[in-house]
């Protein structure tokens, strides 16, 4: 089931990903790399190699 969620902020992740990383591992990209923490609502959007596969992070944070 995806789920629309409302957001005022979108990062894209600029760079190449392993697209067979995990959710857990993606969120722990963020929380390193970025120094952001990935459950705040906003949406993380990671590019494969090749740039035609991304993938996207996104926490439904209710306030």
């Amino acid at each position: 089931m995806i789920t629309v969620v409302t957001t005022d902020r979108i990062y894209l992740c600029c760079g190449e990903t392993d697209m067979r990383r995990g959710i857990n591992s993606l969120a722990r990209t963020v929380q390193q790399v970025l120094a952001l923490d990935p459950h705040t609502g906003a949406i993380f959007c990671f590019r494969g190699r090749k740039g035609h596969i991304i993938k996207i992070l996104a926490h439904a944070y209710r306030r």
